[in-house]
């Protein structure tokens, strides 16, 4: 229903928008590609140029920390008052156990406790930015490559700073070789090795970005089937794309729970190697 108002809003329906929905694919990029939203004079730091405005899946990320400040804050304080979490306390609390219970200590084990604020911090943090780009009016911020790599290179850091303080520096690259390996093949498993460590927040990025990008690209064709079959498409499109933006909200959660989960892992394999 998002991608729907957003089409309906800024494409009528006339001869010419049919002709380009027939003629062009790029309709569906423009779409769901990031829009400035207020413009910021930008920053000259020798010869690099930073765009410093801000653009419409920024806006979601500002959003989403707030509604997680308002929202926790809300719970806390709902928390406070009695003896047992009720309402909004009760649903918080039942996620977090979830993402403790669940997530963090059967990917790290009990020693991953410590690190609970980071991920509860990241799988709130994604989810909101998810369930946002579901409402209409609203764009989805994780549908932005920029957005996922920055959380897996947040995720990376962790992973090295947490898996060289552990093992120490030496001891932490160490450990990426596997014990016993023959000395001559020792060249092509550092480069393997080093790859890995280059290869899992790439991973990180590019799935959750593609996960999230790929059902907006669904319903916008979808809804296309209308302009270029005529409306005897639109019982198939429109069941179609509800069940598609149905789907969508599975999606938003199974998405922050394997974002999570993986950054838990990584971070938990960086500093138990011997396992």
């Amino acid at each position: 229903m998002t991608l729907l108002t957003a089409f309906l809003q800024h494409a009528p329906v006339d001869s010419t928008l049919v002709e380009t929905v027939k003629d062009d694919g790029n309709w569906i990029m423009h779409h769901i590609a990031d829009k400035p939203i207020l413009f910021i004079p930008p920053v000259h730091i020798g010869g690099v140029t930073i765009d410093m405005s801000i653009s419409a899946k920024i806006l979601m990320l500002i959003v989403s920390g707030f509604l997680m400040l308002i929202i926790f804050s809300l719970a806390a304080a709902r928390n406070r008052k009695g003896r047992h979490p009720k309402g909004i306390g009760n649903f918080v609390e039942m996620m977090m156990v979830f993402v403790r219970d669940d997530i963090v200590i059967p990917s790290m084990g009990t020693g991953g406790v410590r690190f609970l604020p980071f991920f509860f911090t990241m799988f709130f943090f994604i989810l909101f930015i998810n369930f946002l780009g579901l409402v209409p009016g609203m764009s989805t911020g994780t549908s932005s490559v920029s957005v996922t790599a920055g959380l897996a290179i947040i995720t990376f850091i962790m992973t090295q700073v947490y898996g060289i303080k552990h093992n120490g520096f030496a001891g932490y690259f160490k450990g990426l070789i596997p014990p016993g390996v023959p000395v001559f093949v020792l060249p092509v498993m550092i480069i393997i090795e080093f790859l890995g460590l280059l290869t899992k927040p790439f991973a990180l990025a590019i799935r959750l970005f593609a996960n999230m990008t790929a059902g907006h690209i669904v319903i916008y064709a979808l809804i296309g089937l209308i302009f270029m079959l005529g409306y005897v498409a639109i019982p198939v499109s429109i069941a179609f794309s509800l069940f598609i933006y149905v789907l969508e909200i599975l999606v938003a959660v199974l998405q922050a729970y394997i974002f999570t989960m993986l950054s838990a892992l990584f971070i938990g394999m960086a500093i138990h190697q011997d396992h």
